[in-house]
């Protein structure tokens, strides 16, 4: 979908709907849960999920279905920390085996998993600037069905 991600609803009515478009009134509301750890994460991906997941429950902007974005985040991470540890023990040039050096391989794969956790970290509002723009989910008396006010 090419353009601009739309604006939450919440986030245009503080701002008093300056695009003047209709508000969406039949638009879900998902309570803040935390969802279980996904048994195909790696180990590594494991261990940062808890630490995540906890703290955007804290936050109150994590709910079950953020599960698999939050999956392709910690994973995008376990490859990160893999490829960093890598570069470590082999350096960021390694030798051909005609005896040039050329970038290591793990260097090009820490940057793309960075790359790849920074546009999530962006989604739940994980960096200074995207947690400006996030909205927590609101407390509220509903039936529990995601649907109030239809």
């Amino acid at each position: 979908m090419k353009g601009r991600k739309p604006q939450p609803t919440q986030l245009k009515l503080v701002k008093g709907n300056p695009g003047k478009r209709a508000i969406p009134k039949n638009e879900p509301k998902i309570k803040p849960a935390a969802p279980r750890v996904p048994v195909t994460l790696s180990d590594e991906a494991k261990k940062h999920w808890k630490i995540i997941v906890k703290q955007l429950s804290d936050a109150r902007i994590m709910t079950k279905l953020d599960s698999d974005a939050l999956a392709l985040y910690c994973e995008a991470y376990a490859r990160w920390v893999d490829a960093n540890d890598k570069i470590k023990i082999h350096g960021m040039l390694v030798k051909t085996p005609s005896g040039y050096p050329i970038q290591s391989p793990y260097l090009g794969i820490s940057n793309k998993s960075f790359e790849q956790m920074k546009s999530i970290m962006v989604e739940f509002g994980m960096t200074p600037s995207s947690r400006t723009r996030i909205q927590a989910i609101e407390e509220s008396d509903s039936d529990g069905d995601g649907w109030d006010g239809i």
